[in-house]
């Protein structure tokens, strides 16, 4: 097919045999898409998003393009250093220079361009060259409706004054190097590949205006030197970040008609997409990283790319894909809402890319993810006008043995209790050392938190999130645990009890550490926590509750490690006890919740406050000290406040309870738990 007939009109720009192609546009939306979109703009809801979209772009006409004088800085690098809260922009006090404030101390920064860490300039920067990117693609999406002419110019002007800027912008990574893994308009490929995405796609939208020169200039100067030049040459294998990169050079070849580079979005055998599906998609549809956070990232990341081999007559809408859109509400909290597990924050099952799901798939399971207020993109491009009922969440117990997911529920709608061990595969780059960690939620809210994570360049990544001694499970001897993945040992429901047993794996050297929870009923959860070693260590099991302190330990604060966390503990109190332990943290002014540990060892209770969303929001935190070679906590949450009595013995591999009248035989040498 000739290059004519693709719209493309390049016979002198080096592509490699082209793709029998339709015209253009092609990416974003085709020809029928289009046409979809045009009625769609007319009618509620989109009408009011449309005009607001449309008032924001009309209000950019009237502004010059000018472009950054180079590329912006990593935006994890946006922090108060004191307190690790991200930084607002305050007023500007030069030529691409501003105030940056901490929210929290209210310290006043300005950037340093010379030291990539405090580079806060250049991190706003960074968002100034997105904002350029989004305007090529809304401007498209303008004159593609409205026919205006003013709006596919606007789109050209840009997209040629960052054609005449692209190669002078210096190759830069996010300590200001050089190197392969950086870009030119951001400090990294990942960077690069978010920016140029929307702009291929406005670009595909405003195409067949412009001229052959255009074309050759925008493919010469930008498109390719930035797929095949800055991004391709950086391979990582299987990674949230190769998917985004994965759809910028393969919506570039999309636009230009570039066979080699499809090739290598999608079938590249290390790194394409159908790569990324087969080896990172679990048999459970969780994206290997583990962090909810980066499984919405993935799909926002893939959907640019399987939508526009879509549009070109490539279907990648296959059954991983459709299970990374089942996966986050089928294992979500009763609120809709996922755990801040790994390098996350707690994350909405709600989201638009939902929109695109149910338009593809038709499937009823994706519209309990669509938002209850469609005013978003996705809607307004994909969305149908009528939708049917969503149906229930899964309301009841489930294990998700290959992501390692085991969680307990009882109860109905908002308000039900959900408990979620964390056992399964380490996460790479993006795991923490948290093994057996758990997050309980009820009544609407998290009240035993994981730590999630905050921007890559405060200090408090490293030194909280990243931690043990941080998440509610079992650090030895202050370290953290070594990356492992632990397994499933039994799951199930007996006499109107849900329970799970699952093995931490090789967190350290010669230790074994396995939990059992057994949720009760909706108030009363108990756990048997048995920890063995070839020789005597410290253990701390660690808890965290979202609250105040209502009864903590009275005495004096004990010795703790000056690193691994424990740095970051305030208000630190402890108890020797050996007849067990009844703590109690204020969640709200009228709810109460406890925490029992049973008697039989010597237990040092030491109770302080840890970090929150800063320095300064502070976390009641308690940890359970005993050092042995081996024991057996068992301990038991009251949500009600009503902290029962809790007795146990134990006979070899087995450990009898007793609690809130019943009682609860864990077997550990043969995995099983029978409640009476």
């Amino acid at each position: 097919m000739r290059l004519a007939l693709l719209g493309l009109c390049l016979p002198f720009v080096a592509l490699a045999q082209p793709q029998p192609l339709p015209q253009h546009p092609r990416l974003l939306l085709d020809a029928a898409g289009i046409a979809r979109l045009k009625a769609r703009v007319e009618t509620q809801p989109w009408s009011a998003q449309w005009s607001a979209m449309r008032a924001g772009v009309d209000r950019s006409l009237r502004r010059p393009v000018v472009l950054p004088p180079r590329g912006g800085n990593w935006f994890h690098w946006y922090v108060c250093p004191v307190h690790g809260e991200h930084l607002i922009r305050g007023k500007q006090i030069g030529e691409w220079q501003w105030e940056h404030i901490c929210p929290v101390g209210h310290e006043v920064y300005r950037g340093d361009p010379s030291r990539p860490e405090r580079d806060f300039d250049g991190c706003v920067i960074s968002g100034i060259h997105g904002n350029f990117a989004n305007l090529v693609r809304e401007n498209g999406l303008l004159y593609q409706v409205t026919g205006a002419a003013k709006y596919a110019a606007r789109a050209r002007e840009i997209l040629l004054a960052y054609a005449a800027r692209y190669l002078s912008y210096p190759l830069h990574n996010t300590h200001g190097e050089p190197k392969i893994g950086g870009g030119r308009v951001g400090p990294q490929t990942l960077d690069e590949s978010t920016w140029l995405i929307p702009m291929a796609q406005g670009a595909d939208l405003v195409w067949s205006t412009l001229s052959d020169a255009d074309r050759r200039t925008l493919a010469d100067k930008l498109f390719l030197p930035a797929a095949r030049d800055v991004i391709l040459p950086h391979r990582m294998h299987v990674h949230n970040i190769q998917n985004w990169k994965n759809s910028a050079v393969g919506l570039a070849g999309f636009l230009l008609g570039d066979e080699s580079l499809i090739h290598a979005a999608i079938d590249d055998s290390d790194h394409g997409y159908r790569t990324q599906m087969a080896k990172g998609v679990q048999e459970d549809g969780v994206w290997f990283e583990g962090a909810w956070g980066y499984h919405f990232y993935t799909l926002n990341a893939v959907w640019p790319l399987v939508e526009a081999a879509r549009n070109c007559g490539i279907d990648l809408y296959g059954e991983p894909l459709k299970k990374m859109f089942e996966a986050p509400i089928r294992l979500a909290m009763p609120n809709l809402m996922l755990p801040a597990f790994n390098d996350s924050h707690d994350t909405d099952v709600h989201n638009e890319l939902y929109e695109l799901a149910w338009a593809r798939y038709h499937d009823p399971v994706m519209l309990a993810g669509i938002p209850p207020a469609r005013n978003n993109s996705m809607a307004l491009w994909f969305g149908d006008d009528k939708l049917p009922p969503a149906a229930g969440t899964p309301g009841r117990s489930r294990n998700f043995a290959a992501s390692g997911y085991a969680i307990l529920e009882r109860g109905s709608g908002r308000d039900a209790t959900w408990l979620c061990l964390k056992y399964g595969p380490w996460g790479g780059g993006h795991g923490h050392p948290d093994k057996n960690n758990f997050i309980l939620y009820a009544r609407g809210q998290v009240l035993f938190p994981d730590p999630g994570t905050r921007p890559y360049g405060s200090p408090l990544h490293t030194e909280w999130d990243r931690v043990t001694v941080a998440h509610n499970t079992l650090t030895v001897d202050g370290a953290s645990q070594a990356p492992a993945q632990g397994k499933i040992l039994a799951f199930g429901s007996d006499g109107g009890a849900d329970y799970a047993m699952t093995d931490a794996g090789p967190i350290y050297p010669g230790v074994r550490f396995v939990r059992t929870a057994v949720l009760l009923n909706e108030n009363q959860i108990v756990f048997v926590d048995r920890v063995q070693a070839d020789k005597p260590h410290t253990f701390d099991l660690a808890l965290h509750i979202d609250g105040k302190w209502r009864t903590a330990a009275a005495g004096p604060a004990p010795a703790l490690p000056a690193t691994g966390g424990y740095q970051h503990f305030r208000d630190i109190a402890a108890i020797e006890k050996a007849d067990g332990a009844s703590l109690a943290v204020d969640v709200k002014p009228d709810w109460t919740v406890a925490v029992r540990l049973a008697g039989a060892e010597p237990t040092e209770v030491i109770t302080a406050t840890g970090v929150g969303q800063s320095t300064e929001d502070r976390v009641p935190l308690a940890i359970f000290r005993r050092t042995a070679s081996r024991t057996t906590y068992v301990w038991s949450i009251a949500l009600d406040g009503n902290s029962v009595p809790l007795q146990y013995r134990e006979t070899g591999g087995v450990v009898e309870v007793t609690a809130a009248g019943r009682r609860i035989e864990v077997n550990l040498e043969e995995p099983r738990v029978r409640v009476r």
